[in-house]
């Protein structure tokens, strides 16, 4: 009896997964991105950044037709009106976004359907250093938070999540871990 192989778990193409992961396996220099953003000043603290090109696999991907626009601003506290998320904001959204996807992907890797993931990042950081009134004080969020779930996680055609991937391509969980660094 051959068994039929599932291609698309969590949404995501299990195969082209596996794919890219023996690629890059098999030709590491394939691994190195290149990602860009432009940003530019609107009024106030409101400005505008264009994503859109970026160099990948060993060359420029112009796979994109539009450009994705993100508009930041401040809150009202911090002399803005809110254009936006500021740019601590966006990014606490990147770590999240990189934590929730890279869960995703192992978990599909592995043959754990899951039916939730949520990611909630919190960041301190005193804006003193911001505004430039003490030196000493970074510019920058500091001691960051991480509070995350997941709902499902039972293993596809009744494996253990461990094996469901050829042992060549199945992602560590150091590499989960390391997928997105702050």
């Amino acid at each position: 009896m051959s068994q039929v192989m599932e291609t698309m778990r969590n949404g995501v193409d299990t195969e082209q997964l596996f794919g890219t992961l023996n690629a890059v396996k098999a030709q590491p220099e394939l691994g190195s991105f290149r990602w860009r953003a432009r940003n530019e000043w609107i009024h106030g603290a409101h400005n505008r950044s264009t994503i859109k090109d970026f160099y990948a696999a060993g060359q420029e991907d112009g796979s994109r037709v539009e450009a994705f626009a993100v508009d930041a601003g401040e809150p009202a506290i911090l002399c803005g009106i809110d254009t936006g998320p500021n740019p601590a904001e966006y990014l606490l959204h990147a770590l999240a976004a990189c934590l929730t996807t890279s869960l995703v992907f192992v978990a599909a890797a592995r043959g754990v359907r899951l039916t939730r993931v949520e990611s909630a990042l919190e960041g301190d950081m005193d804006v003193r250093g911001a505004l430039g009134l003490d030196d000493r004080v970074p510019n920058h969020p500091r001691d960051l938070h991480r509070l995350g779930r997941r709902r499902g996680g039972e293993a596809a055609r009744g494996r253990h999540p461990r094996h469901s991937a050829p042992p060549s391509t199945t992602p560590s969980r150091a590499a989960s871990r390391s997928t997105c660094r702050s």
